[in-house]
């Protein structure tokens, strides 16, 4: 195994894999370092719950603290996602000096984005469309990276991740960049970033219970709006603790007598409400999903009810604060991101009753976008530049922690055309 790269990914989620795959391409030598596994994807409870969520400060005691997602496995947060493709605010990044256009249209002509087809329109979410549009609501399907042909009526795995390759995953751009020379290395904790005269020349890095060191031209930080501020943290190049946004959610539920479902691909339908900074869409979550959000408030009475529950997700536009610590992180709702739930679940409940549900409720928040931290264009004393760089001459990052704050929108097709725009520049001096 060569000790000397053209470039190093630490992380191999959507924007990670997006810039190892663009400069495999490119005929440039590229390891990339994975802390999760690269196991095949099951699609079960067990192997989600290993992957995934992480507990903020105070999350199991304190109903305004947050549960954060993080997918710590190969393909990162595009193996646990719901495969949502929301188009990135492109006049946002143009007025911070990135012109995102190019890279998004490559996007779109090389990966499976689309609707589902009416037939893959489950019927809890076809009932929730049927409520909005009758409330005068703007709902709509919503773009999914799945591939129609081989998804499955009557299917919730893409939640945990599919395990019939339906939905796509960051895993098919690393697969390919391994057939163009790229190496994977999967179970690999980065443990630093190796610095010469002030210059990033490489990764330290734990694998098999060793201590690997790995020098490239460049290092890309990908490891995520958490694994990267903590790594720079650990390196010695960012403050002990950074303020974060996590886009936090609620699902509001409620019970219909003539639905027997349960099982069909979430977010396939919904609305955004950018001026109110809000966005909804359907949530049909699998069955065990579904009884721990009831125990969490209590609602015994409803644990059966799953294969007749409509579920509302209601997501905000939070504020930045909080902090990601080298062993914890904190993110609790302030007033304003308070008020905005308020909003947001008052409607979702307006839909739920014209869509004729009974006994509503709903679960306390989680979050699955945390990020900008290290945000583009935003002053703090770690952000990156418009191409992504660090203070740090040889370093960038490409992840959901660059996102520009407040953020508001699933954020895997911004990555992945914030990664693919990446490799191509890093091209002029390779």
């Amino acid at each position: 195994m060569p000790a000397h790269y053209d470039a190093i990914v630490v992380g191999s989620g959507p924007g990670g894999a997006s810039v190892a795959h663009t400069l495999a391409r490119h005929g440039q030598r590229v390891l990339v370092l994975e802390q999760g596994s690269g196991a095949p994807l099951r699609g079960t409870l067990a192997q989600m719950a290993g992957i995934g969520a992480i507990p903020g400060k105070g999350a199991f005691f304190h109903r305004d603290a947050s549960l954060l997602v993080r997918g710590l496995a190969t393909g990162g947060s595009s193996t646990l996602n719901f495969a949502t493709a929301a188009t990135p605010p492109l006049e946002r990044f143009a007025a911070l000096g990135i012109d995102l256009a190019p890279a998004l249209a490559e996007c779109r002509a090389e990966l499976p984005i689309g609707q589902l087809p009416d037939e893959l329109l489950g019927p809890m979410a076809q009932r929730i469309m049927q409520a909005a549009l009758a409330s005068g609501l703007p709902w709509q399907k919503l773009d999914k990276m799945i591939r129609p042909a081989i998804c499955r009526t009557g299917c919730w795995r893409c939640v945990y991740g599919c395990p019939y390759g339906a939905k796509w995953t960051a895993r098919d751009l690393l697969d390919d960049a391994r057939l163009r020379g790229a190496l994977i290395l999967d179970n690999a904790q980065a443990r630093r970033v190796l610095l010469n005269q002030g210059r990033a020349t490489g990764v330290e890095y734990c694998r098999d219970g060793a201590v690997h060191e790995a020098s490239a031209g460049v290092v890309i930080l990908a490891g995520g709006g958490i694994g990267s501020p903590r790594l720079l943290h650990a390196s010695g190049l960012a403050p002990r603790s950074l303020p974060f946004i996590s886009d936090p959610v609620v699902a509001v539920m409620g019970a219909v007598d003539d639905i027997d479902g349960g099982a069909e691909v979430p977010m396939a339908a919904g609305m955004a409400l950018p001026e109110e900074d809000l966005s909804f869409a359907d949530l049909t979550l699998p069955k065990p999903m579904y009884q721990a959000f009831a125990l969490q408030v209590g609602r015994i009475d409803r644990l059966f009810a799953h294969r007749r529950t409509l579920s509302i997700m209601v997501k905000i536009r939070d504020l930045a604060g909080g902090g990601i610590g080298p062993y914890w992180v904190d993110k609790t709702l302030q007033p304003a991101d308070r008020e905005r739930f308020r909003r947001g679940t008052a409607l979702a409940r307006r839909i739920l009753s014209q869509a004729g549900a009974r006994h509503v409720f709903q679960s306390w928040h989680f979050a699955a976008h945390p990020g900008s931290a290290l945000a583009v264009g935003g002053g703090g004393p770690a952000a990156v530049d418009s191409d992504l760089r660090t203070s740090t001459p040889g370093l960038y990052v490409c992840d959901a922690s660059v996102l520009p704050a407040p953020w508001g929108l699933p954020p895997t097709l911004t990555l992945l055309a914030l990664g693919k725009r990446l490799g191509c520049r890093l091209q002029e001096f390779l």
